[in-house]
C-alpha cells in the first residue's frame, strides 16, 4: 500500500509554523503541514510511521517511508491484520493512494527484492546487472583494479 501525499499528512507543530513563513505578492503565508522542501521531512515522516505503527511493525506490517505491507503466515490472519492496519490509519487520519495499492498479492517486487511464499529473495533483474559486468582487467602500471 502507498501512503497518499506522505509529508502533507504530518501537521506542523504550532511553534514551528512560523519557521516556514514565506512572502509572496499576495501576502505572507506559512505551512500548516510539513512541506516537502524541509531537510528532515523524510526522516520525520518515517519516525512518525514507526511511532504510529510500533505495535504492528515487523510482525503484521512493514513500513518504509510511504510504503506499507501487511503480511501474514496464514491466509485467515491476513484480514485481521488488514483490519487492524486500517483501524490505525483511520485513527490517525492517514490516507492511502488507492491507485498505487495492491491487495491479495502472493508475490511481488519491493525495494529491490522479490517477496513470495518462500520468503524474501534477491531480484534477478538486479543481479543480472552485476553478472553482466565485464571482468576487470590488468593495468600495466598499477596492477589490477
Amino acid at each position: 500500500m502507498d501512503g497518499f501525499s506522505r509529508y502533507k499528512q504530518i501537521r506542523m507543530a504550532e511553534e514551528d509554523k512560523i519557521k516556514t513563513t514565506f512572502i509572496t505578492m499576495c501576502g505572507t503565508f506559512y505551512y500548516k503541514v510539513m512541506p516537502l522542501s524541509l531537510k528532515n521531512a523524510g526522516t520525520t515522516y518515517q519516525r512518525a510511521m514507526v511511532t504510529l505503527f510500533h505495535d504492528m511493525m515487523h510482525k503484521e506490517i512493514e513500513v518504509y517511508v510511504d510504503d506499507m505491507i501487511a503480511k501474514s503466515k496464514e491466509g485467515k490472519d491476513h484480514l485481521v491484520n488488514l483490519r487492524r492496519l486500517f483501524k490505525h490509519l483511520k485513527k490517525y487520519k492517514l490516507r492511502l493512494n488507492s491507485a498505487k495499492c495492491t491487495f491479495g498479492a502472493k508475490f511481488g517486487k519491493l525495494l529491490g527484492f522479490v517477496v513470495n511464499e518462500r520468503g524474501i529473495e534477491v531480484d534477478p533483474d538486479k543481479v543480472k546487472a552485476i553478472k553482466d559486468l565485464p571482468p576487470h582487467r590488468q593495468c600495466a602500471r598499477y596492477g589490477a583494479f
